[in-house]
């Protein structure tokens, strides 16, 4: 039987096969990929080829197969910085949920993961969130990131889940598509997609005031059918997003706004530090490309993770939405 994964919950998989019947999973021995040293071999997304087989009184479906994936979106696992967590698979499009506040979302986050986005060729959309809850100065930093982002060919979008303002908006754009949701615990996800599908009711949990930060919801991905045509990728809620072997004379190729400059440069290794005659720092100096952004490029060049230094005090802990 082949079916494609909806849930994961590290050792179980709940797999929907042809027929739209769900089956709980397990993996047949271990699996290994190719080039992929994994925390998870298998992940919401993936197509798999199983069986079916009676213990006792249940029946268990055996994983034995993987199909080729179309992508995969994968970062440094935690606790294992030699082993990547496998977030979901085969993907159409990723909306990256924004807030300014309550809790912030930092550029360091956004350029990492649009990073890897784009490295693994899955398109992406920058959502701001909570849009009817800022006062002007918040309004004015939106406008400040979209102008960022818009400039260097990332479709930009602003949401409020309360007010439903642009969710009519975000459904076309899901339409016929696998999308996955991702942000910081707390940006509003499961509000966002209760909006989108109220039906589905997922829990959501009030910001804790004292850290400007989310509780946890989501423990794990999970995909849900919606019922327009269109399916969606919940997933837990990132803090830090660690960068996955990615050649340091590549990673300019995965700034848009560097690619388009760097053959330009008089060097074609240039990595747009102190070399001479080099276009992107000429660039910089004229403001054409944004600070922030260079600022991203050279801590993933130089190999920093998203430490305490880089935001406050109390993301320095992983935690799930």
């Amino acid at each position: 039987m082949t079916g494609i994964v909806y849930k994961s919950t590290g050792s179980w998989y709940w797999v929907k096969s042809e027929n739209s019947t769900f089956h709980k999973c397990r993996i047949q021995g271990k699996f290994r990929i190719k080039g992929i040293k994994s925390t998870n071999p298998i992940a919401v997304g993936d197509k798999v080829s199983f069986f079916l087989e009676k213990i006792g009184d249940e029946e268990i479906g055996i994983i034995k197969n993987i199909h080729d994936r179309q992508n995969f979106i994968a970062r440094k696992s935690v606790n294992l910085s030699k082993q990547t967590q496998i977030i979901a698979a085969n993907i159409d499009v990723v909306f990256l949920l924004i807030t300014i506040d309550n809790p912030p979302t930092f550029t360091t986050f956004i350029d990492r993961f649009l990073v890897t986005t784009r490295a693994y060729r899955i398109d992406t959309v920058l959502v701001f969130n909570k849009i009817d809850a800022y006062e002007i100065e918040q309004k004015a930093e939106v406008l400040y990131l979209k102008d960022i982002y818009e400039a260097i060919g990332y479709q930009c979008i602003e949401v409020s889940a309360t007010q439903a303002k642009n969710i009519d908006v975000l459904k076309d754009m899901m339409l016929q598509k696998t999308s996955m949701f991702v942000g910081h615990s707390g940006v509003g996800k499961s509000t966002l997609v209760n909006a989108i599908e109220p039906t589905l009711n997922l829990k959501t949990k009030q910001i804790s005031e004292q850290h400007k930060q989310g509780q946890h919801t989501t423990t794990f991905a999970e995909m849900f059918d919606l019922s327009f045509d269109a399916r969606i990728i919940d997933t837990p809620g990132i803090k830090g997003f660690g960068i996955v072997d990615i050649d340091k004379y590549e990673l300019n190729d995965y700034f848009p706004e560097f690619f388009e400059l760097k053959q330009h440069c008089k060097f074609n290794n240039c990595l747009h530090l102190k070399e001479p005659n080099c276009a992107v720092k000429e660039a910089l100096e004229e403001d054409k490309i944004s600070w922030s952004r260079y600022k991203s490029y050279l801590q993933i060049l130089n190999g920093e993770e998203e430490g305490e230094h880089y935001r406050t005090d109390n993301w320095d802990e992983e935690e799930e939405d």
